[in-house]
């Protein structure tokens, strides 16, 4: 399972790469969390509404993605294709936030993706990825991390909601001590710059963000057992409120002004190089009560767990 997704995300952003300029977006016309986790943790106001027609170009299916007058878009999947968005712009640190709503129904064997990633043999990449389920069943946001070209990072999380019965939003908090991803405010994960144990960290490419729907039957819902019934196609994933507060990097040779040494943004403030003791409190309720998989504690696939784990709470 691994290694075909490894050669399907190594084809996608091959394809990615070529197709980055191509085609332009085509055009056409309360859930109860009571008794889980507490409200959101605001880190920044966002700086940038950004409109999906000039900020990101299609790079796979252009036929299979839609935006409306009111600034939402739609990922469509079929039997024929599924579909994929590029932003123009790269970041280094910053925020970064998405606001999605899933397949509704039998979305199973589909997965939809929202990540940052550069390119190339050691790229970096944080990933969102939503594993669909059958009817009823819930679904499993899986993330990771890649540094320097090494993955193999997975976390595995059930939501405290329907993610596809309202839009939620889906952030990262990027600085040069740590990552934190986060689902309506909430932290679910932090990865630490532990460069002093000899841990690469995501502090010298500038990545942009993606998005896509596809076909993942092989392996997404129950490993692979449930596959897509594409009689419920198409399968809808909606997107809205994309807006970032980012160092933006305008080449891939010169390092921004804001990023420079010595240059100090709001998100390399002190109280952004660890969680608040409130956050550190949610991240645990998500820990213990939502985690389905930790590769820190998958101790087949890691006998003697990663050095990263033990700083990443």
């Amino acid at each position: 399972m691994k290694r075909a997704m490894a050669e399907q995300r190594r084809t996608a952003l091959v394809v990615l790469f070529l197709a980055l300029v191509a085609s332009p977006l085509v055009s056409s016309q309360d859930v109860d969390t009571s008794g889980t986790l507490p409200k959101p943790f605001a880190t920044s106001a966002p700086k940038n509404f950004a409109d999906f027609t000039s900020e990101f170009s299609v790079y796979w299916g252009p036929d299979h993605i839609y935006t409306t007058p009111d600034q939402m878009l739609d990922l469509t999947l079929t039997n024929s294709s599924g579909a994929g968005f590029a932003s123009r712009r790269n970041f280094i640190y910053g925020r970064i936030n998405m606001n999605l709503k899933l397949v509704g129904g039998d979305s199973s064997g589909t997965v939809t993706t929202y990540y940052l990633t550069s390119f190339g043999q050691y790229h970096d990449e944080l990933d969102f990825e939503f594993l669909g389920n059958q009817s009823g069943q819930p679904y499993i946001l899986q993330t990771n991390v890649f540094a320097n070209g090494v993955g193999e990072r997975e976390q595995r999380i059930f939501l405290w909601f329907d993610p596809s019965a309202d839009f939620h939003s889906y952030s990262v908090l990027w600085n040069k001590k740590q990552i934190v991803f986060f689902v309506d405010g909430v932290p679910i994960r932090v990865f630490k710059n532990n460069e002093a144990l000899g841990m690469p960290y995501l502090n010298k490419q500038p990545m942009g963000v993606y998005s896509s729907i596809w076909n993942g039957d092989t392996w997404a819902t129950q490993g692979g057992r449930i596959k897509i019934n594409w009689d419920y196609a198409p399968f809808v994933a909606t997107f809205q409120n994309y807006n970032y507060d980012a160092c933006e990097w305008l080449t891939n040779t010169t390092v921004p002004a804001c990023a420079a040494p010595g240059v100090t943004n709001w998100w390399d403030a002190p109280a952004y190089d660890e969680l608040t003791p409130a956050q550190v409190n949610e991240l645990r309720k998500v820990q213990q009560q939502y985690t389905v998989y930790d590769y820190c504690t998958d101790t087949k696939r890691n006998p003697v767990a990663p050095v990263e784990c033990a700083g990443n709470l």
